[in-house]
């Protein structure tokens, strides 16, 4: 490693692999760089007059130092640079938003190999496929395998030594046909082995092998007349079919490339993957990248193909992409299509990045909206002067006319949004006549007792659509329950949006432009509408019932019947005879229409 000025600098880099850092006046790296070529890469920065970005021209200007680290080989550059590039983490990289550790498929290295699945790659013999970018296909895979073949799951040490010595016994999934039981000589070691071949196949992407294997296996069967046997290979068969039918998307003569499509904007961009083999597609990436210097697709393409290369272990003879890309540290045949199948792939790969990017938006969308959420509930909480958040509201309201079915409602605001699964309606029981203090001070202490009862969150904020008086009410009913002081409490006057607190002479007023007094509103019209809506069918309901009840010769059981089959008296009414006779009766339909209709209709 050299770190003289700039201009000795430039002289003295070596032709050789290497990663280059460029640093500024404060001796901050600022750029960090990889190259097969070192002497020519950063000559480049230097010799280049007219830079085609601005921001190029700022970094150019702003390096006082180079530093740069010669390694053996390409590869070596490659993994020196990403692992800088993460450490430091310079201004002017891009930043690639993907961090993820990525699932395998591991084919262990011990007698009887287990299939498991694994989060890191282990160098200790076992057979790895892998990793995979995307969960569906690594589920998919997975399922298919385990529907095709039987194979063990447990952790037994299957020596032959062990084995002899019948150290084991069956298990639960020999009894259910998941294992052939190997661990006490029901399947032989060579058996066995065909069986994780066949697997190990499938994971490449080799289905046309498989299926032939599979053939093979069915009409040796057959021809021993083992018809069961051989039905059961030709169902797997099918299996298998079914999934090269869904999984193929071009040409089965397509095999084992890579497919890279980048969607570039103005300061972030998208890079897609996809491995193909055998005309399916068998892996899958999108990553995310931050745009530090205007970077063109090329420039984008030339940092991010290696290193998903790199990442996901593929070593594909063949590159697709979308144009030419120069790729210092990679021997694979960069194909630019124009027509055929291969375009084809490079659509597809297109539409994977739009919806890729559709998706981020809407979920930037709904952050926002969170956020905007969490502010209103923040307003609530300072305009009300409360002790927590209110992210759970609860408003009540009553309804009654001239005293007669008088009900109840309770609506419920989660993060200032209506729970309307959680709306309630009460009957009153205890109070007689019209009485809506009582009302209330009834609906407060049934509501919380059943909420204490049953250990279900009490709300932060509890409104009572009413004056004073109904707010004391409430207030008395949590006390009794020894709640009070465990949520606030306010009383919404219905006229002048006068807000009351406990033990306050005087409401107090919220400007009207507030969201805290819109989402009181809001609330509070809901349990409004609510409560009229029950009041209203309470009536209906009363109403019909007492026609009913009237009609000489009818009992409960009968009435009941009607009600499960009618909504209303004036559907009774219009519902034909044959039918009606085939619920009540031909009796009771005669009684019921004579009573309605005033006439004889028989």
């Amino acid at each position: 490693m050299e770190s003289i000025n700039l201009k000795e600098t430039l002289s003295l880099i070596p032709p050789k692999p290497g990663v280059y850092q460029y640093f500024d006046a404060s001796g901050k790296i600022i750029y960090i760089g990889k190259a097969k070529n070192l002497k020519k890469r950063v000559s480049q920065y230097f010799n280049k007059e007219n830079h085609d970005s601005y921001k190029t021209k700022i970094l150019v200007k702003k390096i006082v130092e180079i530093k740069y680290i010669v390694v053996d080989s390409e590869q070596d550059a490659l993994l020196l640079e990403n692992n800088l590039i993460k450490k430091h983490q310079p201004r002017y990289n891009i930043l690639l938003k993907d961090d993820k550790t990525f699932p395998w498929i591991c084919i262990k290295n011990e007698p009887f190999p287990r299939i498991i699945s694994v989060r890191n790659y282990i160098k200790d013999g076992s057979v790895y496929f892998g990793p995979y970018a995307s969960y569906t296909m690594y589920r998919t895979l997975l399922d298919l395998i385990r529907q095709l073949f039987k194979y063990r799951t447990c952790k037994l040490n299957l020596t032959q030594e062990n084995i002899n010595a019948k150290k084991f016994n069956v298990c639960l999934e020999y009894h259910i046909g998941n294992c052939l039981a190997p661990c006490v000589k029901y399947e032989s070691q060579e058996q066995y082995n065909l069986t994780i071949n066949n697997i190990k196949q499938i994971l490449k992407g080799n289905i046309h092998d498989v299926k032939l294997s599979l053939k093979n296996m069915m009409k040796e069967y057959a021809c021993n007349y083992k018809f069961e046997e051989a039905q059961l290979v030709k169902e797997k068969i099918e299996i298998l079919e079914k999934y090269q039918v869904k999984s193929t998307i071009v040409n089965p003569q397509i095999n084992n490339v890579d497919v890279f499509n980048i969607l570039n904007d103005k300061k972030e961009a998208f890079v897609n993957y996809l491995k193909i083999v055998d005309g399916a597609i068998i892996q899958t990436h999108t990553v995310e990248i931050r745009k530090k210097l205007e970077e063109s697709n090329e420039e984008i393409l030339q940092i991010v193909i290696p290193e998903i290369r790199e990442k996901l272990h593929s070593n594909s003879p063949e590159i697709i992409l979308p144009e030419p890309v120069e790729l210092e540290f990679c021997d694979a045949k960069i194909t630019v299509p124009k027509i055929g199948d291969k375009i084809k792939l490079l659509e597809l790969s297109h539409r994977n990045l739009m919806y890729y990017r559709q998706d981020k938006i809407s979920r930037s969308l709904t952050e926002k909206k969170e956020e905007k959420t969490s502010s209103i509930l923040e307003i609530i909480k300072n305009d009300l002067r409360l002790k927590e958040i209110p992210e759970l509201i609860e408003c009540f309201d009553i309804s009654n006319i001239q005293g007669t079915n008088v009900v109840a409602s309770c609506v419920v605001f989660r993060n200032a949004k209506p729970a309307n699964k959680e709306y309630r309606h009460f009957n009153i029981k205890t109070v007689e006549g019209q009485n809506d203090f009582a009302s209330m001070h009834e609906v407060i202490f049934r509501r919380y007792k059943r909420k204490i009862e049953e250990n279900e969150d009490i709300p932060q904020l509890v409104i009572i659509d009413g004056g004073k008086g109904q707010l004391n009410a409430a207030v008395d009913a949590l006390k009794e329950l020894g709640i009070y002081g465990n949520m606030a409490i306010i009383g919404v006057a219905k006229r002048l949006e006068e807000i009351f607190f406990p033990g306050d002479k005087y409401p107090v007023y919220i400007k009207k432009t507030s969201h805290t007094l819109r989402v009181i509103q809001h609330i509070r019209n809901e349990a409004h509408r609510f409560v009229i809506g029950f009041h209203r069918n309470k009536r209906s309901e009363k109403s019909n019932k007492s026609i009913l009840n009237d009609i000489h010769g009818l009992g409960d059981k009968t009435i009941a019947k009607l009600w499960k089959n009618y909504k209303s008296i004036e559907e009774i009414k219009l519902t034909d005879i044959e039918t009606l006779a085939a619920i009540v009766g031909k009796s009771k339909t005669k009684i019921i229409k004579e009573f309605l209709s005033g006439s004889n209709l028989f």
